[in-house]
């Protein structure tokens, strides 16, 4: 079974996506961890990030791991080296949208993405998993939340990664996040025609993993497992 989990920064996609993994016995995907990735390599080896080919080489070259620590958390590897808290640090959450815009980009881990989906069951979450990743998802979500909400939620996580930043400057970031992100040419965020919206902003994560899981139930074992 592949469920997609698509909808804008905030809007609580990694926490659920992880907590339906864990319900349902798939494995989790983070592919926006990916562009975060890219993002950093770019910024530290001083690729511009308007240049399409030298970005969509790195996309395609990057070393990149996504397991679990052994605490059971998402960890990301690129290289060999940590980077799952340098992945989130502010400047790269500033620049990512510039960096996932670009087609050669997303070409390249589209490619990755549907590869890691194709090999088992999977919970993916991003921008385009329904719409352009695995457009034949066996159930696809989509999450929404107000952005006051999407703000205090951001700025938790950063804390407990030992990053301080104001909701008010983080619900600047994710508006103009928003407007990248679904105005760009390439892929932009869209919710998928045949999926499940959920507003999450009063609901617990607790409610919202019971409703995708029986949704997940719905589909069954008719999923065909393909992109």
């Amino acid at each position: 079974m592949i469920i997609a989990i698509d909808g804008p920064a905030g809007s609580g996609k990694s926490t659920i996506a992880q907590a339906v993994a864990e319900r349902l016995a798939l494995t989790y995907v983070d592919t926006g961890a990916m562009y975060r990735a890219v993002t950093l390599l770019a910024l530290e080896k001083g690729v511009s990030l308007e240049d399409d080919d030298a970005l969509g080489s790195l996309a395609l070259e990057m070393e990149i791991d996504l397991s679990e620590s052994a605490q059971g958390l998402p960890q990301v590897r690129v290289a060999g080296r940590d980077v799952t808290k340098a992945i989130r640090e502010p400047l790269v959450s500033q620049k990512v949208s510039y960096v996932a815009a670009h087609r050669k980009v997303r070409e390249a881990l589209k490619l990755r993405q549907r590869g890691m989906a194709e090999t088992g069951d999977v919970v993916l979450e991003g921008r385009d998993i329904g719409t352009v990743v695995c457009p034949r998802a066996d159930l696809k979500v989509f999450l929404t939340a107000s952005v006051g909400v999407r703000a205090v939620r951001r700025k938790r996580q950063l804390e407990e990664q030992g990053i301080c930043i104001s909701a008010k400057t983080l619900e600047r970031e994710i508006l103009l996040r928003d407007t990248h992100d679904s105005t760009r040419s390439v892929a932009p965020l869209r919710k998928p025609r045949d999926a499940i919206e959920i507003d999450t902003t009063e609901l617990s994560i607790e409610e919202v993993v019971d409703r995708i899981a029986a949704e997940a139930v719905g589909v069954g074992s008719d999923g065909g497992g393909s992109c």
